[in-house]
């Protein structure tokens, strides 16, 4: 694709503040590109950028950064689609095993996606609104030792050993646990916790003084209560921040990652397709957030995403994105035989 020369000025621009985070000026595009124009022209096309808003000045005698526009242009019509070749060798080698459950395969791809693109990645599964729970189970691993286990219709499986007291044996903690998924099961993930908390009375009638037990399956189950939100490399964030402005700023980003309304907001917009919001998160507009749904036969679609500062390298993240995506989704595709 041919770009025009303003295009091509906005395109540099913008990479190199994601390489250096510095305002550029005319004379530095023109010495680091060696481009065929003179440094007035440069300064015309900057201008121009700027009066139609793609560009902005952080102080009047400073050099251009791209704005939220900027940004998007380029996302949409300036980006180049190459996907690394680490990133390639390290997902076939993860996708050449195929004994691992969807969640470990998930889980896998998005610590690759968070370290080869040095930012937080995150999965998140179908809303607690729409996933039931079928059942607790109870696995006695010795006289004292055993495991919890809920399953969800959606496949997703939790599970949390634990001690028995003294005087419980594993007969007494699944007649307890008979009883409770007598009650509660096909219910909505997001009315479990209240539910079983209304059944605390009629269990401690089975289990007195032994309350522990019942603990233990409301404390595993607070997992499933909210929607479930996995995060990778929170700590690789600060990997490419050259300054204490920007750690200040990766610093932001961390906080939003802690207000799961708005990441769910987010991606309730998320289509199949990856899409990109530029400046996102309330307040904290220097935030950007790049998703996709990942289709998985058999199950409702979950969401991978990329969260990091606005100056985010969008070409490497958005293509690599894609391509890891396109791949799970092969791989889901083949092992259901579809």
């Amino acid at each position: 694709m041919k770009l025009s020369r303003r295009e091509q000025i906005l395109k540099l621009v913008v990479e190199y503040f994601i390489e250096t985070a510095e305002p550029v000026g005319s004379n530095t595009l023109m010495n680091k590109y060696n481009l065929p124009y003179s440094s007035a022209t440069i300064r015309a096309e900057l201008n121009a950028l700027e009066k139609t808003g793609y560009l902005e000045k952080v102080h009047a005698s400073s050099g251009r950064v791209p704005s939220s526009l900027g940004y998007r242009y380029y996302v949409d019509n300036l980006r180049d689609y190459t996907v690394d070749k680490e990133v390639k060798q390290q997902l076939n080698m993860l996708l050449s095993d195929s004994t691992q459950s969807v969640e470990e395969v998930i889980n896998d791809a998005c610590d690759i996606l968070a370290h080869m693109t040095n930012l937080a990645s995150f999965v998140l599964g179908p809303s607690a609104e729409e996933e039931r729970l079928i059942n607790i189970q109870i696995v006695p691993l010795s006289p004292t030792v055993a495991t919890a286990i809920f399953i969800t219709d959606q496949g997703y499986v939790e599970n949390k050993t634990f001690i028995m007291p003294n005087g419980v044996n594993a007969h007494e903690v699944q007649r307890v646990v008979k009883l409770i998924n007598d009650r509660i099961a096909g219910t909505p993930i997001s009315q479990v916790l209240e539910k079983m908390e209304a059944l605390r009375p009629l269990v401690s009638d089975y289990l007195y003084e032994h309350t522990v037990i019942f603990q233990v399956l409301l404390d595993t189950f607070a997992k499933f209560a909210a929607d479930r939100l996995s995060l990778y490399a929170r700590d690789s964030l600060y990997s490419g921040s050259e300054s204490y402005k920007d750690a200040e700023k990766v610093g932001r980003v961390l906080n939003l990652l802690d207000d799961q309304s708005l990441l769910h907001h987010l991606l309730n917009e998320t289509g199949e397709e990856v899409r990109v919001f530029i400046g996102k998160g309330g307040d904290e507009v220097d935030t950007s957030v790049v998703t996709s749904k990942v289709m998985i036969p058999g199950r409702k679609p979950g969401t991978i995403a990329v969260i990091g500062p606005t100056r985010m390298d969008y070409a490497h993240v958005v293509a690599t994105l894609e391509y890891v995506v396109d791949e799970l989704e092969k791989y889901f595709r083949r092992l259901a035989n579809i």
